[in-house]
């Protein structure tokens, strides 16, 4: 998976929006596939105007809680999107999780003026499922 400084160091090369749009949709395709099981109601993520399905894994490290992430969309750009938020959030603790700030990482790439408002309310309805699990692995390891 690419990591989100890589994806950073791609996007300040890369000057024309075409090309990012590009760069967005290959990320996209390096996906790992998401079983078709997995594209359920407990995994789709509401708010998104594109079908969107986030399949979360809990594992344990001394007994801290990691969240790993699977994702997928039936729309080529909002895959992307989607591997943008794993590579930010896929692999962190909870703590992690809801210490990064997707959103400044959004507009330093400049989504804010280049996406739909409906594409910029579906990335804001990822990150805001990803900080409830987070939220939610927590307290149950409390």
């Amino acid at each position: 998976m690419t990591t989100i400084d890589e994806i950073r160091d791609n996007f300040e090369i890369l000057d024309e929006w075409d090309d990012r749009y590009r760069y967005v949709i290959e990320l996209g395709r390096t996906l790992e596939p998401l079983p078709e099981a997995e594209h359920s109601a407990a995994n789709k993520v509401n708010g998104c105007v594109s079908q969107v399905w986030l399949q979360k894994l809990v594992e344990r490290d001394g007994g801290a809680p990691i969240l790993r992430y699977r994702g997928d969309s039936d729309a080529h750009i909002v895959r992307g999107l989607v591997a943008i938020v794993l590579a930010l959030y896929s692999g962190r603790r909870p703590q992690e999780i809801l210490a990064t700030d997707a959103i400044a990482v959004f507009d330093e790439f400049g989504f804010r003026d280049h996406l739909t408002p409906q594409r910029s309310n579906g990335l804001r309805s990822m990150v805001e499922r990803i900080k409830t699990d987070a939220k939610e692995a927590l307290a149950e390891a409390t």
